[in-house]
């Protein structure tokens, strides 16, 4: 009698709080989109968990390649593939996108409706009343226009960004979920090369090239080193102050006056006062759907440059997409925090709030101290948060003490990866059947 009473009050509370937010349970569904991150994963993984929790969610729909999976009914049923806490673990521990990525432009829906009507039919046919896109500044541009429509043609489909980039350049938000890992990685990496470069008794200059095509986060999180007592990077180089290469060669041969080993850390989009690339002769012509330009090759263009002007050892480094996925050195900080906001988007939206992105807004640095909050699209997308010029040094080859109080709450803690044959395991959605 007392079980039988029990469950009947569960069942009519559960029923009040559906009533709560509309009268009906609903399906979800979850993407990701952009370039791949440590911490993409656990957004995921939060979004699943608390479709979970919530009385009002009955299936949680994952797309795979972004946008296009909704496109071409291309879902899959995360419950079937996702089944206990050790496969949560597993996606939090495994980097990249699990469920595929794309870079697919959606056109504006007043010029061409025909690629909406494709989602909304998917969206339909499995009854998805919120949709929550994980990705950067060119996914919110999606977020944007797919909330706009359903808006427009009075369609109660809640449509949330999720925020993820290693570049730090999201508007809007104190950082991004990805950045913190990237950002120890750059820094240890860093360390690690100093250790190289230090062992001979001889004049050399190491140039190591980071990801950052406008915003330097990346490359200015290196600094992070001289907490730890280190002297190098010796210059960091960011691309939102202009460069200039006689400046570059005499900064190196001023280091050189006290430092046989000089390190210098680059942005890959560095440019010159007149705004070309400095690197622009070894430029790809290619743009991705956003306009974007391959950038690669200033790391090896400037190493020329100082073998020609100061006839040292030199060689250049580009970490590349190594800084993207590196989950062995993961900052437990920012797979919490990617979780965290994860979890904070699927309850957003059981609020009734669309149309928006969840941030982090922060309180403090020591303790650190974070919030979320939600912000209207249209501030987000298509926008670009630069490093603050202020926190670059009065000879714009260094970072400054406030910089490095950002930075440090956000690489803090460590991951215990599953290993196997010693080496970390991932998890692999990839795999798996679409629904039919």
């Amino acid at each position: 009698m007392f079980f039988a009473l029990t469950n009947f009050i569960a069942i009519l509370n559960n029923i009040i709080k559906i009533n709560s937010v509309g009268g009906f349970i609903i399906n979800i569904a979850v993407a990701q989109s952009g370039g791949p991150t440590c911490a993409i994963n656990s957004s995921l993984a939060g979004v699943f968990c608390q479709g979970q929790k919530q009385p009002e969610i009955r299936e949680i729909y994952g797309s795979y390649n972004g946008i296009q999976g909704v496109i071409e009914d291309n879902l899959v049923d995360l419950s079937s593939v996702i089944k206990n806490d050790d496969d949560i673990t597993l996606l939090m521990h495994t980097p990249s996108t699990a469920l595929g990525s794309c870079r697919y432009k959606l056109p504006d829906f007043d010029k061409d409706n025909e690629v909406y009507k494709k989602i909304l039919n998917t969206f339909k046919k499995y009854d998805i009343k919120a949709f929550f896109y994980i990705g950067g500044n060119d996914s919110m541009d999606t977020v944007a226009k797919l909330s706009a429509y359903f808006k427009a043609n009075d369609i109660d489909i809640k449509v949330v960004g999720i925020p993820k980039t290693i570049d730090n350049d999201v508007a809007m938000t104190d950082h991004t979920p990805g950045f913190g890992s990237a950002a120890k990685y750059i820094a240890t990496t860093m360390q690690e090369i100093i250790r190289d470069s230090s062992v001979y008794y001889l004049d050399s200059v190491t140039i190591v090239e980071i990801m950052g095509r406008d915003a330097g986060w990346l490359t200015a999180s290196s600094g992070i080193l001289k907490v730890n007592g280190e002297v190098a990077p010796h210059l960091i180089y960011l691309p939102e102050v202009a460069f200039s290469i006689e400046k570059f060669i005499d900064d190196i041969k001023n280091v050189q006056k006290s430092s046989k080993s000089v390190i210098v850390a680059v942005s890959e989009g560095l440019k010159l006062e007149n705004g070309e690339y400095v690197a622009n002769s070894c430029l790809s012509d290619t743009v991705d759907v956003f306009g974007h330009q391959y950038l690669s090759g200033l790391g090896k263009y400037l190493e020329n440059v100082v073998k020609k002007e100061i006839g040292c050892k030199v060689r250049s480094i580009e970490l590349n997409v190594l800084q993207r996925c590196a989950s062995h050195i993961a900052s437990k900080t920012d797979l919490d925090e990617a979780m965290m906001i994860g979890e904070q988007a699927v309850k957003n939206a059981i609020e009734g709030k669309t149309g928006v992105m969840v941030v982090f807004e922060r309180i403090s640095n020591s303790p650190y101290t974070i919030a979320t909050n939600t912000v209207v699209i249209e501030k987000i997308a298509n926008k670009e948060k630069l490093f603050p010029v202020k926190w670059i040094n009065d000879s714009n080859n260094g970072i400054t003490d406030e910089a490095i109080e950002y930075f440090l709450p956000l690489m803090q803690g460590e991951i215990s990866p599953l290993m196997k044959n010693g080496i970390p395991v991932h998890i692999n959605l990839m795999h798996h059947k679409k629904i039919k």
